[in-house]
């Protein structure tokens, strides 16, 4: 067990997987629809690939990773992306069981220890979406880490993060990442920034769809005292939208490491 990464920074990784699908065109949500509910070598290599790049990152959150079901061949994709990169640390939170045809979650995976993770249910007229809060540090440095899959409709969203905000306000060093499924000017995300310390992006990055991006609907967003050194884009498209790195810097020793 060693301190956290030299100078404090952390490198940060939220990435929607759509259970190991695989989308290049709009018109393959319906011309592969029956992939989507079944498993297949195509989802277990498009895994494998994302699997190889993890080392690089400390702290990772996924979207819509699939927590066993008949469309993953009952696999729990965050367990296997976190052994098969080396990473020591992993949990998620399943959301949305349909029957045994799939079950999505969202999923953590870092190289530090959290101190405590935490299910969050998000409020919605609709059930199943949710929020997982992950603290590193148990002092008034720590870092809190909250991964988030947020709805369609603008009003349940507005629902959402306000719980959010209300969550993190507790939390004077915080990140919120995730799909959030709206951008950073958004009536709802106005909101939050006014609910909470987090901070809008000074330069938000395009990853939907994920073969020509036009929108920022997933975000990594840090509260004042959490410096971000730089935000991109991972080149290969794992899904329907692209996974969003950052490099963070804390104004403290937040957490150990497993090394």
């Amino acid at each position: 067990m060693t301190r956290a990464p030299a100078k404090h920074r952390l490198r940060l990784l939220s990435c929607n997987i759509l259970a190991g699908a695989s989308v290049q065109r709009y018109r393959q949500y319906v011309t592969r629809s029956i992939n989507a509910v079944l498993p297949g070598r195509s989802k277990l290599d498009n895994l494998d690939q994302l699997a190889e790049l993890l080392s690089q990152f400390d702290v990772i959150g996924l979207q819509e990773a699939d927590a066993g079901s008949l469309r993953s061949g009952f696999l729990n994709q965050t367990r296997y992306l976190a052994e098969t990169s080396g990473m020591p640390f992993w949990s998620h939170q399943p959301n949305r069981p349909l029957a045994q045809l799939s079950h999505t979650a969202n999923g953590l995976i870092c190289r530090i220890e959290p101190q405590v993770v935490i299910d969050y249910p998000l409020p919605s007229r609709i059930p199943g979406r949710g929020a997982l809060l992950a603290r590193f540090g148990d002092d008034a440095n720590g870092l809190a880490v909250m991964i988030a899959h947020l709805s369609l409709s603008a009003q349940a969203r507005a629902k959402q993060l306000g719980f959010i905000a209300e969550v993190l306000q507790d939390y004077p060093h915080a990140v919120l990442m995730g799909d959030l499924n709206t951008e950073v000017h958004s009536r709802e995300m106005q909101h939050l920034f006014e609910r909470s310390q987090l901070q809008p992006p000074v330069h938000p990055v395009l990853t939907f769809p994920s073969w020509k991006p036009k929108r920022a609907l997933d975000h990594i967003l840090v509260s004042p005292g959490i410096r971000v050194e730089k935000v991109w884009t991972l080149p290969q498209a794992f899904s329907d939208h692209l996974a969003l790195a950052a490099e963070i810097q804390l104004p403290a020793p937040s957490a150990k490491a497993h090394r």
